[in-house]
């Protein structure tokens, strides 16, 4: 059985690598003209994504490329005097197993694991897809596979060809994202800065193994800004709008804005589709599902519905009309608790109003300070969502023999 995989970031890795090892044929379509090395931004794995790569054998390979960030210094805006937390101590009460990895070294890490049993063609990206599962291609000639899956992202180019408009919901959260990277003038050696005021957050950290380092903005707005999610000049103005004047600090992170080797951009959106099925195609990770970019756990969400999707398509030996819904049903639960503590998140890390800055600083420190236990209940009185991965199993699927 030949299955098309379109994107090759985190999701289409791990979806690749679990349908090789289920005896499928499998070929990864993206876009870039190689494994993207862009910078990226850090990202997290709790505990049921810690589970899956210690299953694939490489999770050796991602704590040793692990941040390490551990501390976080918090300065309110209008304030002098900053708050020091321990991050180590706020993942802990969240999770009882968490790595933060930079997201280009964890997409290399899954892609080195199934590279030499699946076919990769990068330069290319999917124009048509018909029902019987004829593929057209931007650039290669047309090929035919059994079933496809838009692993391609939020912006997914396989749920745009394949669902109409009205089952493509989308909703704004409130908020935008940014990224860039930039030299580590402050020297930061596991460490988050941040500056936080009312509608806008502003972070830069150091990973140990980096020459250079990160700054991200989150801001609020009560629309999504009218900026296609390529046009770079566009993005960087609005953080020029947002973000001057805040700090010293931030302004200097923004003078690197037209320095920058690389650069992302984007709105906080959840996509809620009532199915991420229709025919031979599925989608997984961000295009099926999305929780919200930064905010909703959306790496760990895709690493799980990767693993589920592979395994629940080798239970029922290839038919995707017994292995479709029953993917779907395995990770509704999941997908929807990661939208909710999405909005919780979004709220909390960009608060609207000074108290909810105060909040912010205080409830970082004192959750840092209390022993694990008083910790966890703390963040379980306080978050709706609190320990919403560590409340998700992931199934053992046997390798069954596929026809």
């Amino acid at each position: 059985m030949r299955i098309l995989v379109s994107g090759a970031g985190v999701a289409g890795p791990v979806l690749a690598y679990w349908l090789a090892r289920h005896g499928f044929s499998v070929t990864v379509v993206e876009r870039a003209p190689a494994l993207r090395r862009a910078g990226g931004h850090a990202v997290d794995l709790f505990r049921p994504a810690v589970l899956v790569s210690e299953r694939m054998g490489v999770l050796p390979r991602v704590e040793e490329r692990a941040t390490g960030t551990n501390r976080m210094t918090v300065h309110r805006e209008g304030s002098r005097r900053p708050v020091r937390a321990d991050l180590s101590r706020i993942f802990g009460a969240a999770s009882d197993r968490h790595v933060e990895i930079m997201r280009d070294d964890l997409s290399a890490i899954y892609y080195d694991a199934a590279r030499d049993d699946v076919e990769y063609v990068f330069g290319d990206s999917v124009t048509a897809i018909s029902p019987d599962g004829d593929v057209r291609f931007e650039n290669g000639a047309p090929r035919r596979f059994d079933l496809v899956v838009g692993a391609d992202g939020l912006h997914s180019t396989v749920r745009r060809l394949t669902f109409d408009e009205e089952s493509r919901s989308t909703a704004f959260i409130g908020a935008h994202f940014g990224v860039l990277t930039l030299p580590n003038s402050a020297g930061l050696d596991r460490e988050l800065l941040m500056h936080v005021g009312v509608g806008r957050t502003a972070g830069m950290y150091g990973a140990r193994h980096l020459g250079d380092a990160r700054a991200l903005f989150l801001f609020r707005s009560e629309r999504a800004l009218d900026c296609h999610h390529r046009d770079v000049p566009r993005q960087k103005e609005l953080l020029r709008g947002a973000f001057t004047g805040m700090h010293p600090d931030v302004d200097r992170w923004l003078d690197e804005l037209d320095r920058t080797p690389a650069f992302y951009f984007d709105s906080i959106t959840q996509l809620r589709m009532d199915t991420w099925s229709q025919g031979r195609v599925t989608l997984v990770g961000d295009a099926g599902y999305c929780p919200g970019p930064a905010v909703g756990g959306s790496t760990t969400l895709a690493v799980v519905g990767a693993y589920v999707l592979a395994g629940e398509l080798a239970r029922a030996g290839g038919d995707h009309e017994r292995a479709f819904p029953a993917y779907e049903r395995a990770m509704r639960e999941y997908a929807d608790g990661s939208r909710a503590a999405a909005l919780s998140a979004a709220k909390t890390l960009v608060p609207t109003t000074r108290l909810g800055v105060w909040g912010l600083t205080q409830g970082a420190r004192l959750i840092s300070a209390l022993p694990p236990g008083p910790g966890r209940a703390l963040i379980r009185l306080t978050t709706r969502s609190a320990r919403l991965h560590d409340s998700v199993t992931v199934d053992d699927y046997p390798p069954p023999p596929v026809g």
